[in-house]
């Protein structure tokens, strides 16, 4: 299969291809399967929140509170 990029992002390819002495296809390759694993990761963390519980509603309460343990936490020293 042959595929057209820009010329700036071709020399950005085979420059970092060559530097870890593959080829542009490895390179290429590894970046699309590297694209779907984060995918198929961002899908299951939305899956698992939206299974995590009953929703909330975060009103300026909920953030309130929110603050307030991360500056206890942040004050801390932890």
């Amino acid at each position: 299969m042959a595929i057209t990029v820009d010329p700036a992002l071709e020399t950005k390819l085979r420059a970092n291809a060559a530097a870890e002495d593959i080829s542009v296809e490895q390179y290429l390759e590894r970046l699309v399967k590297t694209d779907q694993k984060a995918l198929t990761e961002l899908e299951s963390l939305a899956l698992e929140g939206i299974d995590s519980g009953d929703p909330i509603e975060p009103g300026s309460d909920y953030w309130e509170e929110k603050h307030r343990k991360l500056n206890e936490f942040l004050n801390s020293g932890r």
